[in-house]
């Protein structure tokens, strides 16, 4: 199973070519796929900013809408926000700093033993026992 990220989500909208083509190999296998309740914030909180250039199209709006009702969603129940307060501690502990929201992202991963694709690679690296599939 894969579990989405906020960054690739917006590459696959902006077409980035190495994103469609990992699009492409998990639609044409047969793996379940996934989206968690904080790339979802993330990614609506995109679609309204206003210090952007430019304002979001309805068009990409629906197009978000329909991918993100298209995913199985998964929470951030009790057992992972148990699992992220963790990992933000231990992270904190050694002076590692990274977003709480890709703190949650990766909590509920693990925690529902998903691989997440992602761009930032960087960030979900400090998160012990993770899987990653970076492009």
């Amino acid at each position: 199973m894969v579990c989405l990220d906020s960054c690739f989500i917006i590459d696959i909208i902006k077409g980035l070519k190495e994103a469609v083509k990992l699009e492409q190999e998990i639609d044409n296998s047969s793996e379940d796929v996934t989206i968690t309740t904080p790339v979802i914030t993330e990614i609506i909180v995109g679609l309204h900013l206003t210090r952007t250039k430019k304002y979001s199209s309805q068009e990409e709006k629906d197009k978000v809408m329909n991918l993100i009702n298209s995913l199985h969603v998964l929470e951030l129940d009790k057992e992972s926000a148990i699992l992220a307060g963790e990992i933000q501690a231990e992270l904190e502990n050694k002076g590692e700093i990274i977003d709480i929201e890709d703190i949650m992202i990766g909590a509920i991963a693990k925690h529902n033993n998903e691989t997440l694709i992602t761009r930032n690679k960087k960030h979900f690296e400090k998160i012990s026992g993770l899987k990653i599939l970076s492009y």
